[in-house]
Order: C-alpha cells, then structure tokens, then sequence
C-alpha cells in the first residue's frame, strides 16, 4: 500500500490519526525475499534521494532480487560496486531480461536500472548536456570533473547519482594539474552553464580540488580517490589533502565515494532550481498584473476620471448655492 492510498483513507474518515502514523511506520519498510533485505522505500519522499544498493559483499540471487523489488516499488535504483567485472555482466543481462532499462557508467561498476513506465522520460534519454537531448531534466546542473582517466569510474557513479535525482550535468574528464590549462575550458562551460555545484574527483596529491574551489563561487564537492601507490597511496593522500584545503569552499567526502558526491552537489543544484523556478513564476504573475492594469482602456479611465470631476464641481457648486442663498436671506 503505498502513501497516497493511505492519505486518501484518511481523507475520507477510514482511518484515523494514530492509525495513519502506524500504517505510515509500517509501510516505510519492505521486505526482501526471506529477509535478504529491508528497503527504505519512503527515503525518496524524505530525501528525494533514491535507494543505492551497496553491492559490495552481497551475491548475485540477492542483488538482483533487491535491484527488481527496488524499482518495482521506486521505479529506478542505482547499484554500485559490483565486482567483479563478471558479476556485473551477468545482473546486467538478468535485469534486461525483466524488461528494464540499464546504464552501466563509463570505466565504472555502478549501474542506474530504471523501468521506462516510472523514471522520467528525460533523465531516460540521457542527462548530459552533450547527449543530444532536446528535452532538459527536471531537475537542476551540475558540473563533473576527473583529474585522470584513472577517476573515471569514480566521477560516472556521481553522474549516475545526479541522473537518477533528475540532475543535468556537464562532465569534463582528464583536466587534473599536470596539464592545468585542460582545465580551463571547461570551467568556463560550467560557469557560463550556471551549474549549481561542481563535483571534483582526483587521486595521487587531490591538488585539483582546491585549485578549481579557487577559482569558482560555485560549491565544490571534493572525492579523493583511491588512485595512487608509495606513500599516501589509496586515497590516503588525496583526502589529506582536499581537507587541509585553504581555499573556502570545499566539502569534501570519503574515498571514492562518488555516490555521496553526486546526491549532495543534485541536492543543492535542484534546491537551487526550484527556488529559481518559483521567483520565476512570482516574476511573471508580477508583469501579468502590471500588464492587466496598462491594459485597461484608457477612454474608460479618463471617462471615469472626468466624472468624478464632475461630481466634485457639482458638490462645490450647489454648496455655493446654498451658501448665496443663506447670506441674501440674512442681508434681508
């Protein structure tokens, strides 16, 4: 039973206050198959954030009978960190036996499923803003950059992220320091796009986190990486670095937690979005009235001005009447 067939019981007496809290509790949980899991399947209406599933430590029968409960329930999911490569090959090919939809990111082990009839058709066709697409997400843009082609795969799970959450974004790959001027191009699509937050993800030192919050107004949401080997290696480097910026600007999350990145810079880009789109509106109902008010006809304007003019002389007339009247009765 989902929310709204409870609030529609409530709203004709069938259930009461209390009854609705507790069916409310019990129905925010789902069980999966002899309890392999248990969906949080309200953390969309609370979060607007959709289930991920951890793939990591579980087995095949288990990750594709949560993957098909998930989006039966929430219409898309993302999986992350499926390996190895071999499993991710065939839940691939189970799920696109069932009819739903698969994008397995870039040099990645994190795959968005979704089922056509439920994920919105324009997160569907393709997010980027170099897909071609000529129908924009719903929701609000964020900016992608990886450092090295090795943080590929980490950068496409905080593209797949943003998607799922209705994000348009605009990627840009293998523009880390050793070749700062890659660098710039980009930032200057990203800035003239008006990106709400900027996901950057780097290995080795992580040095290009903070060079790009230098040079932006934007949010930057900083993923070290685990690339890197000697000292500082996996990650550890990195993420020293990004938080020891001293540039302002930066939040930073675990290593290789691209999925963190990808929901955090979404929320804030379509926060951003939506208060946009409701001063907007507030704009154009504005420039309605003002319209409405210069549209009336002016004939009928100065019609009505002219006769309460007209009025007022004829008040002040009869009053001067009255009063010629009065003084000729007294000089009599």
């Amino acid at each position: 039973m989902n929310l709204r067939t409870l609030l529609t019981r409530y709203s004709k007496g069938e259930l009461s206050i209390d009854e609705l809290q507790k069916q409310i509790s019990v129905h925010s949980i789902e069980q999966v198959a002899n309890d392999v899991a248990q969906l949080d399947v309200n953390r969309e209406i609370r979060k607007e954030i959709p289930e991920v599933i951890f793939a990591k430590g579980k087995e095949y029968a288990d990750l594709l009978e949560i993957a098909r409960a998930a989006v039966h329930r929430n219409g898309r999911v993302i999986v992350s960190k499926v390996q190895p490569k071999q499993l991710l090959i065939r839940l691939c090919k189970a799920l696109k036996k069932v009819k739903l939809e698969i994008e397995v990111g870039k040099k990645s082990s994190t795959m968005l499923v979704w089922n056509k009839s439920h994920f919105p058709q324009s997160a569907a066709s393709g997010s980027s803003s170099r897909s071609g697409s000529s129908r924009a997400p719903p929701g609000g843009k964020i900016g992608i950059l990886a450092a090295g082609t090795s943080d590929i795969g980490i950068a496409e799970e905080a593209r797949l992220m943003a998607k799922s959450m209705g994000c348009q974004t605009i990627e840009s790959y293998d523009v880390g320091i050793a070749g700062i001027h890659r660098l710039f191009p980009a930032l200057r699509e990203m800035i003239s796009e008006n990106v709400g937050a900027i996901v950057v993800v780097a290995g080795m030192e992580g040095a290009l986190a903070s060079v790009v919050t230098s040079m932006v107004n934007i949010p930057v949401i900083g993923v070290p990486t685990s690339v890197g080997y000697g000292f500082g290696s996996d990650g550890v480097a990195a993420l020293a670095s990004m938080l020891q910026s001293c540039t302002p600007g930066l939040s930073v999350v675990n290593i290789d937690n691209g999925i963190g990145a990808g929901a955090t810079a979404a929320l804030i880009s379509n926060q951003l979005a939506k208060t946009t789109s409701r001063r907007r509106k507030e704009e154009e109902e504005e420039v309605k009235e003002q319209r409405n008010e210069k549209g009336k006809d002016p004939r009928k304007n100065k019609k009505d001005r002219t006769t309460t003019r007209t009025r007022k002389m004829g008040s002040q007339t009869k009053q001067s009447i009255i009063n010629g009247t009065f003084q000729r009765n007294r000089d009599r």
